[in-house]
């Protein structure tokens, strides 16, 4: 067996439930199984590579330049994806190079703007089941909106349906005719994430929680007595620190609701107020979100969709928004002048994102500064 089969196969024991981007000079490999798995998903030609005396392996690969795209295909496919990078330069090496997993890509952890929807959130979800109540924790990575609550268990699947989260992690059961979440409430792609039942142990996601914001009490968040709300953050964080090892987190700040703050919309009072897809083609265009965004940016439709599916139950809120309203609607001056700044404003939250990620483009640097100016 060759050095770099060796290399590779260490690596691949690290992620067996990923496919690995294995990063050969211009090129990422795949070997093995998952080769053939992107052979036939990727509708690439699967080939054979010589990896020692008598040890021919699988083999298929792509461009690193055209990586986004390739990406891309996998996860819609609903692949995990552990990305391996040269971590010396290849020139100035003598022996192997060395490499190592810089980011592990799921469906709720993608970072690249070609598999995002600009108006709408990804989220990664966690859920915690105990009794008949739940705990319930989202994020998204892209703009470092984490917020979490604790809940009964009537109430959770309307509330994932509001989410609609691209992935939801849940603990592994030991026992495979009790499953810790029923596939229902898997999220869009129906099947969730399991993991080590240790990660939604409630002094471990307590600890997880007061080591990335680096402090000494939870009791500033709101969530100190909401153990299973802190079990469900605490697991979200743990696997961000798994897949995202190259970037730091933007969570700043992790923010606890309650459910009876909001009106509980399920999946056919929401059809039926045709919220996001009008008639029984769920024509979006047709929807009330679509008629009535006017956003100027990005962060304005995501926000505009989260009110919309999340309707305001307390008074005092819903004046001030109103407030907000009038403002605007008194004033037409101010309110043009503003539409108009608006219009100069990038997507400042998910450029923010891929700077922490360590993936921005130096296009998107710009758009920054010229949205902080126009700030």
């Amino acid at each position: 067996m060759t050095p770099i089969r060796r290399q590779y196969l260490k690596i691949k024991h690290s992620f067996p439930d990923a496919i690995v981007l294995f990063r050969m000079g211009d090129f990422y490999e795949m070997f093995d199984e998952d080769a053939r798995v992107a052979a036939r998903d990727l509708e690439i030609t699967l080939t054979s590579r010589s990896m020692g005396k008598d040890v021919r392996v699988p083999m298929a690969g792509f461009p690193a330049h055209a990586m986004e795209n390739y990406l891309a295909r996998l996860v819609r496919r609903g692949h995990k994806v552990a990305i391996c990078e040269q971590l010396t330069d290849p020139s100035a090496s003598k022996g192997l190079v060395d490499r190592g997993v810089v980011r592990v890509v799921t469906p709720g952890t993608v970072l690249e703007s070609s598999l995002l929807n600009q108006n709408a959130n990804n989220y990664l979800a966690s859920v915690v089941l105990e009794g008949d109540s739940a705990g319930l924790a989202y994020v998204d990575v892209t703009t470092g909106e984490f917020a979490a609550t604790q809940l009964n268990q009537p109430q959770l699947s309307p509330e994932l349906e509001r989410i609609a989260a691209a992935e939801v992690l849940a603990p592994r059961s030991n026992d495979p005719d009790q499953p810790s979440l029923p596939q229902s409430l898997g999220g869009n792609g129906g099947k969730p994430t399991l993991l080590d039942p240790i990660c939604f142990e409630y002094e471990a996601a307590r600890a997880a929680l007061l080591d990335h914001f680096g402090v000494v009490s939870l009791e500033s968040f709101g969530c100190e007595d909401l153990p299973l709300a802190v079990r469900a953050a605490g697991a979200i964080v743990d696997y961000l620190g798994q897949t995202q090892k190259s970037g730091k987190l933007q969570l700043s700040n992790l923010a606890v609701y309650y459910t009876s703050e909001f009106m509980t919309l399920d999946s056919q009072t929401r059809r039926n107020l045709e919220l996001f897809a009008a008639g029984r083609a769920e024509n979006k265009d047709l929807s009330l979100f679509a008629t009535l965004d006017l956003s100027k940016t990005p962060m304005g439709g995501r926000l505009l969709r989260r009110w919309l599916g999340q309707p305001l139950l307390e008074l005092d809120e819903l004046n001030r928004r109103l407030d907000s309203v009038e403002y605007f609607f008194d004033d037409g001056l101010h309110r043009a002048n503003t539409t108009s700044l608006l219009s100069q404003v990038p997507d400042m939250e998910r450029i923010l994102g891929r700077v922490n990620a360590g993936m921005v483009a130096p296009r998107e640097l710009l758009a920054l500064r010229e949205g902080l100016e126009t700030v």
